[in-house]
């Protein structure tokens, strides 16, 4: 009897695997969005918390949902995409950015930064106050992307809820903030806003890491914790795409858990600081 119980198990995992990839080919179809090389766990999690939480029995009835229905896509959209952030998220590498980037950039008379996956902002408004503190922030232009537009939106609003800002304070400290934070934020009932000054330099735009082209010629590029969620090939395309949007010498900062290793473009780059995942492309090709 446990036999046959495992063997239905394994039927219905196939099926709703199958019902997954059917899902995903037509939201890409419909809407634009590429998930379809994206890590099958992750998906898979998020996919199947959706179905229970609306109650549809089957994938492939939420599918027809999500092809009928605009708003109930939105709903699955903000299920499917990460956006776990917060400011001077991993404080220590923003310390080693100031130590081992910041002398480089100092040097350049204009500098370009990518933050690809910029999520709901966090992390890009603490480099433009890193920038600021280091005299550099009227000449940088910061470009903040993500595929979801709905993040892009509260990203550009720099609004966040003031019992974060405690965490955030920490960090800052850790990270080796000079002021206080709070001399770039205005608290307002149960928020806080960001000072428009640090958006005067900073543009936000919708784009696709599985889809999207070259967005070049940057000094630095910032893609922190997103390409673990990515499958092996899509991490290689995408690795490609900041190795051909990267300057010679330009830097590229990943998560601490993601890595350059057998993405085919790890002898492109120099590593610059090894557990913190910093690197520096090199000015002279490898096999020159």
């Amino acid at each position: 009897m446990q036999q046959s119980t495992d063997v239905i198990d394994d039927d219905q995992i196939q099926i709703e695997d199958i019902e997954i990839r059917l899902l995903l080919e037509a939201i890409y179809q419909l809407y634009g969005y590429d998930f379809r090389a994206y890590s099958r766990a992750s998906m898979r999690r998020r996919v199947m918390h959706r179905l229970t939480m609306s109650g549809f029995p089957s994938v492939t009835q939420m599918t027809e949902r999500v092809l009928r229905d605009r708003q109930f896509f939105v709903t699955l959209l903000n299920d499917l995409t990460v956006n776990v952030t917060e400011m001077y998220r991993d404080p220590e590498f923003y310390r080693a950015f100031r130590e081992d980037v910041i002398p480089v950039l100092k040097t350049f008379p204009f500098i370009k930064i990518w933050h690809a996956g910029c999520s709901t902002g966090e992390e890009i408004y603490s480099m433009a106050i890193l920038l600021e503190e280091e005299g550099l922030y009227d000449r940088t232009m910061l470009y903040a992307t993500d595929i979801d537009k709905n993040v892009l939106l509260a990203a550009k609003k720099g609004i966040y809820p003031i019992d974060a800002f405690k965490q955030y304070t920490e960090n800052y400290r850790r990270a080796g903030g000079r002021k206080s934070l709070s001399e770039y934020a205005t608290a307002r009932y149960d928020s806080v806003i960001m000072e428009q000054r640090l958006k005067r330099n900073i543009v936000f735009a919708d784009h696709d890491l599985a889809t999207d082209q070259v967005f070049g010629e940057m000094h630095v590029i910032l893609c922190r914790n997103v390409l673990i969620y990515f499958d092996r090939p899509l991490q290689e395309r995408v690795i490609r795409l900041f190795d051909d949007s990267l300057d010679l010498g330009g830097f590229l900062c990943l998560g601490t858990k993601e890595s350059l290793r057998f993405s085919g473009n790890e002898d492109a780059f120099d590593v610059i600081n090894k557990s913190l995942r910093i690197f520096r492309k090199r000015q002279i090709p490898h096999n020159a």
